[in-house]
Formats: C-alpha cells, sequence, structure tokens
C-alpha cells in the first residue's frame, strides 16, 4: 500500500514540499535546511512572488489553521487576502473571539 503524501512549507523560501506523512522525523526545508511547517494535505500553495499570499498564509499558520481534509473533500473557509485578514483580526479584537475561530469563519456576523 502506497503511503499518502501531505504538504509541508517553509515560509522563509516561500516553498511547499509534498512528503510522506506520518513520520517521526522532523522534516527540513532543502534549501536553507530550516524546519518544514506540516500544512495537510488539502493545501494549495500561494505562487513565490505572491507575497501578501504569503503573509496571509504565514497568519494562518502562526493561529494554528491548517489545511486538512474534512468529512466533506475540503478544509473549509480559508482567508487568502491580507485585507481579509484584518477585518478578521479587527472583529475579533472587539469581540474577544480567538483569532484561529474568526479566520475560518465562513461570514463574519
Amino acid at each position: 500500500m502506497a503511503h499518502t503524501k501531505t504538504s509541508f512549507v517553509c515560509l522563509p523560501c516561500r516553498a511547499s514540499y509534498k512528503q510522506p506523512y506520518p513520520g517521526t522525523h522532523e522534516r527540513r526545508c532543502p534549501r536553507c535546511a530550516g524546519t518544514l511547517i506540516h500544512v495537510g494535505s488539502a493545501f494549495a500553495a500561494p505562487r513565490r512572488r505572491d507575497t501578501a499570499g504569503w503573509r496571509t498564509l504565514s497568519v494562518l499558520l502562526h493561529a494554528g489553521i491548517r489545511f486538512h481534509k474534512g468529512c466533506c473533500g475540503g478544509p473549509g473557509y480559508r482567508p487568502r487576502a491580507l485585507s481579509e485578514v484584518r477585518e478578521r483580526m479587527a472583529h475579533a479584537r472587539l469581540t474577544g473571539e480567538p483569532f484561529a475561530h474568526v479566520l475560518v469563519r465562513r461570514e463574519l456576523p
């Protein structure tokens, strides 16, 4: 039986790699030897030149949000633009709701 592959990213290099999962060892970036972050199998990386896309992704990953497949096939809603992230973070500050919860909501109240 073939092992399924999942995505790992290196934020400083703006690179994404598909590697077998699970694994017990820490994954290293082939470019900078930094630690790769496991992002899940439903991840689609922004283009390397898309600075705003990688900044948005960085905010999501640092908030603990990953891109794992759910029961219906996808990871659910994830913001793609910095303006969406800023709007959601402002809402979270006003309401006191955790950032991770507000970032993955499809619509804000």
